[in-house]
C-alpha cells in the first residue's frame, strides 16, 4: 500500500462529505486531518538558518553561556 498526501480546498461540509463518499466508493482507505502546514515564511527562515550554519556563519555558544541567558 502506498500513502500520498494532498490538500483539498473545500467550500463547505458537503464537499468534504462528497470526497469521503468518493474514496469509500473506490474502497480507498483514508484519514482526514485538520493539521495546518507550517507557514512558508517560517519554513524559509529555518532553511536559510540551516544553510548559514553549513557555511560556518553560526554562533557557537557554550552550555554555560546558554544557561546564563535564562538568568
Amino acid at each position: 500500500m502506498e500513502s500520498i498526501n494532498f490538500t483539498a480546498y473545500t467550500e463547505d461540509l458537503k464537499q468534504i462529505e462528497a470526497i469521503k463518499a468518493f474514496m469509500k466508493a473506490l474502497k480507498i482507505k483514508f484519514e482526514v486531518s485538520n493539521e495546518k502546514p507550517y507557514a512558508p515564511e517560517f519554513v524559509n527562515k529555518i532553511l536559510e538558518a540551516d544553510q548559514e550554519i553549513k557555511e560556518g556563519k553560526g554562533l557557537k555558544v557554550t552550555a554555560e553561556e546558554f544557561d546564563d541567558l535564562w538568568k
